[in-house]
């Protein structure tokens, strides 16, 4: 009976320790992450798939213009440009114009341009608001990013 009875603890053993790693690995299969690269809820892309999306994305800053133009004026030309451009002074003179006493940000100096003040040359420039600009004393050659619209010598 000692032997009988040892059999039957070893296979109460065996069998409860089966159904406990049954029911362990059934609960472990729900941890599994099913994010797991290339799989419906984590796709594999193309380069030119995230190229594309990268542009697209950058096309909704700036007013969709991210390269800068290259833009001549003439003496007493102006450039009149829309909140959020960029303007560099590349060659030339120009001063600040605003319709409402407000300038510009030199954002290389680190000041604000009221309107009448001078240019440097090589600084970028941020106009926060419509209707400003620069006026060209001479021809002046600068770069722009943004929107913008060049208006006669008066």
């Amino acid at each position: 009976m000692k032997t009988l009875g040892k059999i039957a603890l070893a296979a109460a053993l065996f069998g409860g320790g089966l159904g406990i790693g049954t029911v362990v690995v059934s609960q472990a299969d729900g941890l599994i992450t099913t994010n797991a690269p290339g799989s419906a809820n984590d796709p594999i892309v193309t380069k030119s798939y995230v190229d594309e999306a990268i542009r697209k994305a950058a096309g909704n800053f700036g007013g969709g213009q991210a390269a800068l133009a290259i833009v001549t004026l003439n003496n007493g030309e102006r450039l009149v440009v829309s909140g959020g451009t960029e303007v560099i002074l590349r060659s030339g003179k120009a001063e600040v114009i605003s319709d409402d006493g407000e300038g510009a940000s030199d954002l290389t100096a680190g000041e604000d341009l009221r309107p009448g003040k001078a240019v440097q040359k090589n600084h970028l420039l941020l106009f926060p608001r419509d209707n400003r600009g620069i006026k060209a004393q001479g021809s002046a050659i600068v770069l722009v990013r943004g929107g913008y619209t060049i208006w006669p010598a008066e």
